[in-house]
């Protein structure tokens, strides 16, 4: 690592960001020397997202002074930047779900030959060549819209790797992988810091922060209140400072139904060629079941199958004891279940639209008598807005305003709103600050409390430990075992998740 004495790389003076009167940051400065990896954290909403845009050139700065090795950038714009060497892997995906992955990787930056024509044959190569870095092999000419949300992940550490970064800003760029796949990233970032780049690592998981940083920046409401080595701050300390007090116990106390709790879930033999294979369990009131395994190991397409998005191609799902048949969401819906996917953007909300319009989206018809009630609609999301304490100005505020976790937030008070009696939750806490993890895992907790059934998919073994008595493990499109008691450790879940035998059968 570059010794502090260095010439600084970045240097940032007294930044400072409102939108029209509304201030997001104060007076920020901080130096950077080449071949860091720099901890960039602090709650939803308290401006890490609008400093790295206004790095990046997507944001221009309100006040102070962004350099490179001592030059003002004048006039930042997100042209300037990459030509400087400032790249970004964005917490929403930059993608186009029609164009292939080496297309998406080269978007802008084309190969073409003498004759204009497009290199798609080196393109494909050298796409390939960047995915192989990340130990992810998928094939460069599939259309991006085929890949799941973790896959899609590496696409874009890919199209970051293919430029030539000096700084490469990192963005919440492990909420959607597991811990085998985050190695692979450490691995790369690692390897860039060797050869002299820096790195800004934007995050809320704080042990990943430990892990893989030499310094952390904490932002606390728009200020900076930490830049220390990393050696001299441990997890608690770092979320207090992030929240300026003492967090409560993370996870709530974990809870079964009682053993006469009716069944209300029983998914027998459920199929749906060629990904999901056979899958059954069964689910009572009021009890949380966790769903854990590595990338395409059949997690999401499960849930899709449930809520009417994938058809099943054998088996049978009992709702009450009845066979039911979800052929849409709306069928779903109408039977009382609510999912929260795990691409927010992609399925899950309306950026352009309403905080009061998005918590609506599956709930209108509650609003209409016969036409649509804006008073009511906007009552309702004021409540969720104070339930989950979301950061926003009211009910009216376009989504796209919000922090990533602001938005999570109303993604999940638009499930709610349907009322539902199951609730299946993939990969609820992603973009979510430790803060509002707590808070979210205490909402679920309640649900069970009111004898709502709650599906738990996370690709974080420790938070699924956190919160769920029971935990199914897919491999490969099938369900492995269904672990609980003292069978319930992270070595077994590990061992299911790659195909492994346990030395006890966990079903």
């Amino acid at each position: 690592m570059t010794s502090p004495s260095s010439p600084s790389l970045l240097e940032v003076c007294h930044l400072s960001k409102s939108y029209g009167i509304v201030p997001v940051l104060h007076d920020i400065s901080f130096c950077i020397q080449p071949g860091q990896i720099i901890g960039l954290i602090g709650e939803n909403g308290a401006g890490k997202s609008t400093l790295a845009k206004c790095l990046n050139g997507l944001e221009k700065v309100t006040d102070g002074t962004i350099a490179i090795e001592g030059k003002p950038i004048l006039h930042n714009n997100v042209h300037l930047a990459r030509r400087l060497g400032i790249i970004t892997i964005p917490q929403e995906f930059d993608l186009e779900n029609d164009l292939s992955v080496a297309a998406n990787i080269f978007l802008g930056r084309e190969r073409v030959n003498a004759l204009g024509f497009l290199k798609t044959r080196e393109m494909n190569h050298l796409a390939e060549s960047y995915l192989n870095q990340l130990d992810c092999h998928l094939n460069p000419a599939t259309p991006v819209r085929e890949l799941g949300v973790a896959e899609k992940q590496f696409v874009e550490i890919a199209k970051a790797l293919s430029q030539q970064c000096r700084i490469l800003i990192l963005d919440e760029p492990t909420t959607v992988l597991n811990r085998e796949e985050v190695e692979r990233l450490f691995r790369v970032m690692r390897q860039l810091r060797a050869q002299g780049a820096t790195l800004l690592f934007v995050s809320h998981k704080l042990h990943e922060v430990r892990e893989i940083c030499d310094r952390i920046i904490i932002l606390r409401d728009g200020h900076l209140v930490g830049d220390t080595p990393i050696a001299e701050v441990d997890e608690a300390e770092m979320a207090r400072r992030m929240v300026g007090r003492e967090l409560r116990e993370l996870y709530p106390p974990k809870s079964s139904p009682p053993l006469d709790a009716p069944v209300l879930l029983q998914v027998d033999g459920l199929s749906s060629q060629p990904i999901l294979h056979e899958v059954s369990f069964s689910l009572r009131r009021g009890e949380i079941l966790g769903f854990a395994g590595l990338l395409g190991a059949g997690r999401t397409e499960l849930a899709e199958c449930l809520y009417g998005l994938r058809p099943t191609t054998s088996g049978q799902i009992l709702l009450d004891g009845k066979v039911r048949h979800f052929p849409s969401p709306a069928s779903a819906v109408a039977a009382g279940i609510s999912y929260l996917s795990e691409d927010r953007q992609g399925s899950g909300i309306l950026p352009t639209f309403s905080i009061a319009a998005n918590t609506t989206l599956a709930s209108l018809k509650k609003y209409c008598h016969p036409f649509l009630s804006r008073r009511q609609e906007n009552l309702q999301a004021s409540h969720y807005i104070r339930t989950f304490s979301i950061k926003a100005d009211g009910p009216s505020q376009p989504l796209s305003e919000l922090s990533g976790g602001n938005q999570q937030k109303v993604a999940i008070a638009k499930g709610l709103d349907t009322e539902p009696r199951l609730f299946i939750f993939d990969e609820p806490t992603r973009g979510i600050d430790i803060s509002a993890k707590s808070e979210i895992y205490r909402f679920i907790h309640q649900l069970l409390e009111r004898g709502i059934a709650c599906i738990f998919i996370s690709s974080d073994i420790e938070e699924l430990l956190g919160m769920c008595p029971r935990i199914a493990v897919m491999h490969e499109g099938h369900l492995a075992g269904i672990l609980e008691g003292d069978a319930l450790t992270e070595e077994n879940i590990m061992l299911l998740a790659t195909g492994q035998p346990l030395m006890t059968s966990p079903l």
